[in-house]
């Protein structure tokens, strides 16, 4: 075998190492890019945004750590505003969408409750956020709230029809009660006797993580 030739050969051989790994390579994008962990954004006002607690306490910190124990490749994004209303959650919707996630947990309509703005606007703006949502193929998990009985029973007959309606007619899971278990419970709130401390938030975590995965399950990446 002539030098030339051994050179061609060691040339082909080269040409055909370069052709395996480039395919190679192709075919392992798609699996790298399914590695990328799922986004969860949080999109709430100061029960998820952790008013009054250390992050590590805070409701998203808790969360994370909770998809983290149950090996779920999971982010959480906290959008959390804290005092934002239902119109303030729609009125800064489309910035907070600019990296679309893969999952969405709403919790908006409290500050609405305690200010006593009409129940009817919280629908609306609430409807209007999972309208938007729902263009985008994102699914939602929305997380409902209860009137203060001090409101009277005409206003709390209503405002707390309206996640479930909203459920219904959305097509979003409901999560029915986002304090359930730590309303009115002096040993899982602050000093506010509005917002959950470690413990209560630990409470909600344990009680919505179900919920949290169910909606997850129905992400596509």
């Amino acid at each position: 075998m002539t030098k030339r030739t051994v050179r061609a050969a060691q040339i082909l051989r080269d040409g055909l190492r370069l052709i395996v790994l480039g395919a190679v390579a192709l075919i392992a994008l798609p699996t790298l890019a399914q590695a990328a962990p799922r986004t969860l954004l949080l999109y709430g006002d100061s029960l998820m945004a952790g008013l009054g607690l250390d992050a590590k306490d805070g409701f998203a910190a808790q969360l994370q750590a909770a998809l983290d124990a149950k090996h779920l490749d999971v982010a959480v994004v906290n959008a959390s505003v804290s005092g934002d209303t239902s119109a303030d959650g729609l009125a800064r919707l489309d910035w907070t969408l600019a990296d679309r996630p893969d999952a969405v947990l709403l919790e908006l309509g409290a500050n609405d409750m305690l200010q006593g703005l009409p129940a009817e606007a919280v629908g609306h703006n609430l409807g209007a956020i999972l309208d938007r949502f729902a263009a985008d193929g994102v699914p939602v998990l929305l997380a409902g709230m209860k009137a203060n009985p001090s409101l009277g029973k005409d206003y709390v007959a209503v405002f707390d029809s309206v996640f479930p309606a909203l459920s219904e007619k959305h097509k979003a899971t409901l999560f029915p009660f986002f304090l359930d278990g730590v309303a009115l419970d002096t040993a899982l709130n602050q000093a506010d006797a509005i917002h959950p401390n470690a413990e209560g938030v630990k409470r909600i975590v344990a009680n919505i993580l179900p919920y949290v995965e169910q909606v997850l399950g129905t992400a596509t990446h």
